[in-house]
């Protein structure tokens, strides 16, 4: 049999809702049959999930494994793919039908490059509003300085599951990945992947993001079992990034400028679970603020302040639960009356043409 050039690796549990139209928008691509394999990983499902995969055999290998989490079912697929590219896709997302292609081009053109991610469409599936979220440019990616690292760490949203595609030369590297990562397996791999070669952020959004009620990783306040599992596997990255990238050669200081957003992420979260004192927070939300904002108003630094000082009224678990409160009311809108604040990431958000 011949190797075709690009494997589709779905991983996918429980999405019977949405797994037809996934596998549906990797078969629909421009992209001859004969070029292109794809697989879909099933983690346990216990819905009619595997009903649906197998209507579309022989297009598609089903896989079936125990459930173990992301990283289990990368862990088992990736060495099936016989692609000289595989590309992922979650099971509850899909893509636009020009992805594939525009995808292998940028390989085509840029041999040195083992990655290629680019812009999303984030789907609400309740009112079914699509947003193009992108990088203000195309970015080519290395992990060779700090200031590196710090770019890549704003912009590394656009290297997640469904918008990844990595080399199977440099995936191979990559594995194993520690099955602690029930989620976020993602990014434990595209960050190595980018350790140890050049990545590509494409400008154009070529997936569909879809938040819904049964997302691993997005979710809303109150989900404790989601919450812990968030916590546990964010200090999972924190704890095994860092002797992986040393030994793919990564720099001392590069890995301290990956692994800070990582941490201040799991301490966040570690906080949210009880964890911590009210000064942790403060030194927390300290950090976190000076790193988010390229410009502000006077106004908003002020406002700040004050943000900064409610952290040391109120256990953490108390500040974090009134800031989701906050944000899931809209009222961070009083950032318009105060002056925008300017994000340090180069991302664009919004319905500006593209």
């Amino acid at each position: 049999m011949s190797i075709p050039f690009v494997s589709t690796l779905i991983d996918t549990c429980n999405h019977e809702r949405f797994i037809e139209q996934a596998i549906a928008s990797v078969l629909e691509q421009d992209v001859p049959p004969r070029e292109m394999e794809v697989i879909v990983v099933d983690d346990g499902s216990t819905d009619a999930t595997p009903a649906l995969v197998q209507k579309f055999t022989p297009r598609v290998r089903y896989l079936r494994k125990a459930n173990g989490g992301q990283a289990s079912a990368f862990n088992v697929g990736i060495p099936e793919a016989r692609g000289e590219i595989v590309a992922f896709l979650d099971g509850d997302d899909w893509w636009a039908k020009d992805k594939l292609r525009t995808v292998l081009d940028a390989f085509a053109g840029n041999p040195d490059c083992g990655t290629v991610g680019h812009g999303i469409f984030e789907t609400d599936s309740a009112s079914g509003r699509a947003v193009p979220i992108r990088p203000q440019a195309e970015y080519r990616l290395r992990l060779a300085t700090a200031e590196d690292a710090t770019l890549f760490s704003q912009l590394k949203c656009f290297l997640g599951t469904s918008r990844l595609a990595v080399r199977r030369s440099v995936l191979t590297s990559v594995l194993p990945i520690p099955e602690e990562l029930k989620v976020e397996a993602d990014e434990f791999m595209f960050t190595l992947a980018a350790a140890i070669g050049r990545a590509i952020v494409l400008q154009r959004p070529l997936t569909y993001y879809r938040l819904h009620d049964g997302n691993l990783f997005q979710f809303r306040v109150g989900d404790e079992a989601k919450l812990r599992r968030k916590r546990d596997v964010m200090g999972c990255l924190v704890r095994d990034l860092p002797p992986r990238l040393a030994a793919v050669g990564a720099p001392r200081n590069v890995i301290e400028a990956v692994v800070k957003p990582v941490w201040v992420e799991a301490e966040r979260l570690r906080l949210t679970c009880g964890g911590g004192n009210p000064w942790d927070t403060f030194r927390l939300e300290k950090a976190a603020y000076a790193a988010a904002y390229k410009e502000t108003s006077l106004a908003y630094r002020a406002f700040k302040v004050m943000v900064l000082l409610s952290t040391l009224l109120a256990p953490p678990r108390q500040f974090y639960r009134a800031k989701a409160w906050y944000a899931a009311r809209g009222l961070r809108n009083v950032r318009r009356v105060l002056g925008e604040p300017i994000p340090a990431a180069p991302i664009l958000e919004g319905e500006a043409e593209i």
